[in-house]
């Protein structure tokens, strides 16, 4: 573990990474710690309403998500997150709130009815963000100890992480993903639809048009030579991962592909136990590619 020059981050795991997606956060905090980067939970956190909210009710998201970034503004630490559609909501709700005064005293009302209060200070970050751009080259590559060596990966960061906000990373050609892989040994193959939307919540309110977006992803992963998908969001991997069979009918054609979190992908390279990664929470065949690849055991 690495330990010099330990940073601090308030952390805000979401719903879905405790419940649908627990392999994300494990795994998240495992590399974090090897990494000395320290994950400070927020206490009492609340959904950032991000799925149920955000298309009907945009205020009441905004409502919800500064409540967490109130939280985390009494730690006085930038706050990190690693689902995009987390990380979208509780940027977008700083940006309105400085830009929107109207916005802002009904939030800081609402806020104050709950026994809360939030100054708009509070930097988010993307955990990928953190590693790359606050960790850098050097240590990460100091921490691999099984090089990811022969691997091919498709990188697909998702369609929120990069937007709207196009100062986290390219908004069409999202490089974030493929620098860190590229660092753990892994062969980053040229995936052009990296920020295509992977049909997100149309798998369960439009399956047809769900299925034929993500098949178009797994296709071209596939057709590319890539040996599995790396993924950033929470939705896009199970979306990817949980539904190869129908899809691969839906297209006639074979869309059966390992899918992993970036996060699990480091903690592999720096030769952390499968067990802390949830690996076995995999639906596709993880285990049996990384075994045969990179040598897990």
């Amino acid at each position: 573990m690495i330990t010099e020059g330990l940073r601090r981050y308030s952390y805000y795991p979401g719903c879905s990474l405790t419940s649908t997606n627990r392999a994300y956060d494990r795994s998240t905090r495992a590399v974090a710690e090897h990494l000395g980067l320290e994950l400070i939970e927020l206490e009492d956190w609340n959904c950032c309403g991000a799925t149920a909210y955000l298309p009907i009710r945009e205020k009441r998201a905004f409502v919800l998500s500064a409540r967490n970034l109130s939280l985390a503004e009494k730690s006085e630490l930038p706050l990190a997150t690693v689902c995009n559609a987390c990380y979208v909501v509780l940027r977008k709700t700083n940006k309105y709130f400085a830009e929107d005064p109207q916005l802002r005293r009904e939030l800081v009302s609402a806020l104050a009815a709950g026994g809360y209060s939030y100054g708009g200070g509070v930097p988010v970050r993307h955990f990928m963000e953190i590693v790359v751009r606050e960790v850098g080259e050097v240590r990460v590559r100091q921490a691999v100890r099984r090089p990811l060596t022969g691997l091919k990966v498709a990188c697909y960061s998702g369609c929120q992480l990069s937007r709207p906000f196009v100062d986290t990373d390219d908004p069409d050609y999202p490089r974030l993903m493929e620098t860190l892989i590229g660092w753990l040994g892994a062969e980053v193959l040229p995936y052009p639809l990296a920020a295509k939307c992977c049909g997100g919540m149309a798998m369960t309110t439009d399956p047809p048009t769900g299925r034929q977006l993500s098949g178009l992803l797994l296709r071209e992963a596939k057709c590319r030579g890539a040996d599995c998908v790396a993924t950033a969001c929470p939705l896009c991997q199970i979306n990817l991962e949980a539904y190869q069979g129908p899809i691969s009918r839906a297209l006639k054609a074979d869309c059966r592909i390992p899918v992993l979190y970036f996060t699990q992908l480091m903690g592999v390279a720096f030769d952390l136990p499968a067990k802390q990664l949830a690996i076995h929470d995999s639906l596709t065949p993880v285990r049996k590619l990384l075994a045969e690849k990179v040598g897990l055991r």
